[in-house]
């Protein structure tokens, strides 16, 4: 009898490199889109768009990545067409001829270099404050006037007509995407901002149709997903983004187990969500006691529909340590393979690896593990 010799370091690595290609490199599709493969670009915020138009470097920043293997790309966030969705000037707006004229040029670049793309459509509430710039005039809003420590801030608790307002904002936001050759729109209810702020009990605190138990907090969300879904084609996607952790609040939870999720999920399915997007630190900690599922993967199994995956992919250290310097937990890849091959979730998305480095797809996708840029907070200003 032949022993078989252990494997080595390098012969692991070129088996996990394998690995990685094959399955993140399968097409799949949401509704009516097929997406190239399983990476996604995650949203980020950069602040590089004066007067929120999108200008070539926003162009080129998303086509780099595009043509170097990303199979989805959400965009940072862009503000819908309401006074006071939000406090930047450099932000990019999903409104106005002139800001739609510079997305179309993103989405054109985008898919001549094979990619797909949606953008990210924002409304940050009561994280804005009144009297700051774009709309120095306008109140920030929330569901109750809460800032997300609870303490009541210098907006105002919306009105009816304020709902109304901001759903047709996020409406004619989408429509406006599928109209200039965009793939799908993402809807930001996530990290605090309006959308989650009336999802979450510390902050809504409204005893309106609006406010009270779980799926009553769910109902402005849903309306503004109902009416995306009405103003687009059936087989335009709508992506939901949503997160149990807030701004500074990262203990925060909306539902403490898989059946008040349930509860939380079901009415934004029903209005017509095709995938969600889990947002959670580390990708890896599972979301409820008994269970090694993620959130994304608890997602998937209560709606049946894709989902993606987020927090911490491609780093060596966790969501606060990556930004703090300090010692690094390192995560290997073969644990996302696992759980993405046994369709735990649909996409994975990558955020500031991607954003260090433009060719980690491309990198990831042919097995060049040992070229990948490591992620360095302090350069991130230089790179683009």
């Amino acid at each position: 009898m032949t022993d078989t010799a252990p494997e080595t370091a390098p012969e692991a690595a070129t088996e996990t490199a394998s690995r990685a290609a094959r399955i993140l490199s399968r097409p799949t599709s949401i509704n009516g889109l097929t997406v190239p493969n399983r990476i996604a670009m995650a949203p980020m915020t950069r602040m590089f768009s004066p007067g929120g138009v999108p200008g070539e470097d926003v162009q080129s920043y998303y086509a780099r990545r595009a043509a170097a293997g990303v199979g989805l790309i959400v965009t940072e966030g862009t503000y819908v067409g309401h006074e006071s969705a939000g406090q930047s000037d450099s932000v990019p707006r999903f409104h106005g001829e002139e800001q739609l004229a510079g997305w179309a040029k993103v989405a054109e670049a985008v898919h001549a270099a094979g990619g797909t793309i949606v953008p990210q459509l924002w409304h940050i509430g009561m994280v804005r404050q009144a009297g700051e710039p774009p709309f120095p005039d306008a109140p920030a809003v929330g569901p109750s006037g809460l800032r997300l420590d609870g303490t009541e801030g210098t907006g105002k608790a919306m009105t009816r007509q304020d709902l109304d307002d901001v759903i047709a904002a996020f409406a004619e936001a989408a429509a406006a995407a599928e109209r200039i050759g965009f793939d799908g729109v993402e809807l930001h209810g996530a990290h605090g901002y309006l959308i989650d702020q009336f999802l979450w009990a510390g902050t809504n605190r409204r005893t309106d149709a609006y406010g009270g138990d779980l799926v009553a907090r769910t109902r402005f969300a849903a309306e503004i997903v109902a009416a995306v879904r009405a103003a687009v084609s059936p087989e335009f996607p709508v992506i939901f983004r949503y997160s149990q952790w807030k701004q500074d609040v990262y203990k925060a939870r909306l539902a403490e187990t898989p059946e008040e999720l349930e509860a939380l999920l079901t009415p934004l399915a029903a209005a017509g969500v095709d995938a969600f997007h889990a947002s959670t630190r580390r990708y890896w900690l599972p979301e409820f006691e008994g269970s090694d599922l993620n959130l994304a993967g608890w997602t998937k199994k209560l709606t049946g529909k894709a989902a993606i995956t987020v927090g911490s992919v491609g780093l060596d250290g966790d969501f606060l340590k990556a930004f703090a310097g300090e010692g690094a937990v390192t995560r290997g890849i073969d644990d996302l393979l696992d759980r993405l091959e046994a369709e735990e979730f649909d996409f994975v998305a990558v955020g500031r690896a991607l954003l260090q480095d433009p060719q980690w797809a491309a990198k990831v996708l042919s097995g060049r593990f040992d070229e990948l840029a490591p992620y360095d907070a302090a350069s991130l200003k230089t790179l683009s």
